[in-house]
């Protein structure tokens, strides 16, 4: 027998926590959002950023919010209203675009790091090498991978049966929870899983890491110590983000299901929506002047265009 529906666990069933674990993620959830959201319109409408670096930071921002809405919005409507089902269309499309959004993720900082990598090791040919043709079509590479690879996986959980039981102990619909539920065998959709972080994770992993062998190398050529330390700022944020996105990764999905803990993925799914959105705003734009003045300047044409329209009604 399958359900029609999930309940989702959450953190806690005690009513008093109930209302400090809303506040917290709808915190968590604006300051995602609204943080990806001004690189999103800084990156686009301000020309001196349309440059690839910047380029792939947008899409990078687009991804975080889709990490974001993929989950915390049904989470916060489950905490306010205590209603913690979701309807079996429901969970698989929450893990199909949150799928969407980490593969995404992976490619878009592969793309990033060899942009880093042009930039540090072939500076005099970056123009050819990252062009904005180029950048284009990496970009149009990272979506379409995106979108097809979680397909085939997607479609074999929905697929299976569900009757032994319906509560996943989970914030949001996972594929571990979910195969722990299932009565079928699940071996076939456990080979897909690593067939899948073979082909893209992995692949993505050892291009990564392929590229900062070769930047780190160039950097300790480097003469100078402020030369060296200029070079390394340019890609520490990067580096910073490829650390916890794959650490995380590794954690929770290329491992198999026997080894599974409720506990320990629940708070490693935590870090993989909450933590890893939240880099994007925070590492990427705090010490990064050039987006800082951009910003700034954003601010500025949106308080002169305020400023005109308040005038243009008081002439009236």
């Amino acid at each position: 027998m399958n359900t029609s529906e999930f309940i989702i666990q959450g953190f806690s069933d005690n009513p008093e926590l109930q209302f400090p674990i809303f506040l917290l993620f709808l915190f968590i959830y604006l300051f995602n959002v609204l943080g990806n959201l001004i690189i999103f319109f800084a990156v686009l409408l301000n020309s001196h950023l349309h440059t690839p670096m910047y380029i792939l930071l947008l899409n990078l921002s687009v991804s975080d919010m889709a990490f974001t809405q993929a989950i915390l919005p049904k989470f916060l409507h489950m905490v306010f209203t205590q209603r913690k089902t979701i309807t079996f269309r429901d969970c698989m499309t929450q893990m199909y675009v949150f799928s969407v959004a980490a593969c995404s993720e992976h490619c878009l900082l592969t793309a990033m790091a060899y942009d880093r990598y042009v930039a540090i090791c072939d500076p005099l040919h970056y123009v050819t090498h990252m062009s904005l043709r180029r950048c284009a079509l990496l970009i149009t590479i990272t979506w379409i991978a995106g979108f097809l690879t979680p397909t085939g996986h997607v479609i074999s959980l929905s697929n299976l049966s569900y009757c032994s039981g319906h509560v996943i102990d989970h914030f949001y619909c996972d594929s571990k929870p979910l195969l722990k539920l299932s009565c079928t065998d699940t071996s076939n959709v456990d080979l897909l899983n690593y067939i899948i972080g073979t082909l893209l994770y992995l692949n993505c992993f050892l291009l990564t890491l392929i590229s900062y062998i070769y930047i780190i190398s160039t950097i300790l050529k480097i003469k100078s110590t402020e030369g060296r330390h200029k070079a390394f700022s340019t890609c520490a944020s990067h580096l910073t983000c490829v650390l916890i996105l794959y650490g995380t990764i590794v954690f929770l999905y290329l491992r198999p299901t026997s080894s599974y803990s409720l506990h320990r993925e629940k708070y490693f799914g935590l870090m993989l929506v909450v933590l890893i959105p939240s880099l994007n705003p925070l590492i990427y734009t705090l010490k990064n002047k050039e987006f800082q003045s951009a910003f700034q300047k954003l601010c500025q044409s949106y308080y002169s265009f305020d400023y005109f329209q308040g005038e243009g009604v008081r002439k009236r």
